[in-house]
């Protein structure tokens, strides 16, 4: 039986801290330090992630802290990992043009990330990779994952994200959201679809 006592003896404002990153982490699964200092540097700290995880594991669930790219992210517990009914429970599945759209921003933020300095780039310039991998996609398919994407804090975008100069800025929890299972499935397809062009 976990021991909650912990949580009678949080001040006021890390008692509100402490919900606001549960509540985020369920609902989001990233908090990125960019976007939401506060919370991350919350969660980042040892004793309070160790609280947090208590928290967590009751519904069989932990935080992992990346601190090098400033990125917690919400995980399901070890021991849950194989248990039947548990296991993919949590899981948001993107769609193939999805998927095949966050390895198009995963490979910008790859090609552009310094440990620094945030990392933005234009509609255009993620519109000109989809064409180099022959990433297909219409404008609704665009907009439609943007906004999920940027429900989930993998990314953030201006409002003229319809045209060509729109920046979008590519938060590093991209390098984390994706199941091996789907990107393994969407790079088959992708080879298979390959093949049968030549």
């Amino acid at each position: 039986m976990s021991d909650y006592s912990f949580m009678e003896k949080m001040s006021g404002e890390d008692a509100y801290l402490f919900k606001r990153c549960i509540r985020k982490l369920l609902d989001a699964t990233f908090i990125v330090e960019d976007r939401d200092e506060k919370l991350y540097e919350f969660i980042a700290s040892e004793s309070n992630q160790y609280d947090v995880n208590t928290y967590l594991a009751a519904i069989g669930y932990k935080v992992v802290v990346e601190e090098r790219m400033k990125v917690a992210m919400l995980q399901q517990a070890d021991e849950d990992v194989e248990t039947v009914g548990l296991k993919r429970l949590n899981l948001y599945r993107f769609d193939t043009k999805q998927i095949q759209l966050l390895m198009v921003l995963w490979g910008l933020f790859l090609e552009r990330m310094g440990y620094s300095d945030a990392v933005y780039v234009t509609v255009g310039d993620i519109v000109d990779k989809c064409k180099i991998y022959q990433v297909m996609m219409k404008p609704s398919d665009f907009k439609d994952a943007y906004r999920i994407f940027k429900r989930f804090n993998l990314i953030d975008h201006s409002d003229d994200v319809g045209t060509e100069e729109g920046k979008v800025r590519l938060y590093p929890s991209l390098l984390f959201c994706m199941d091996i299972g789907q990107l393994r499935r969407v790079m088959e397809e992708y080879l298979e679809s390959e093949d049968e062009d030549e």
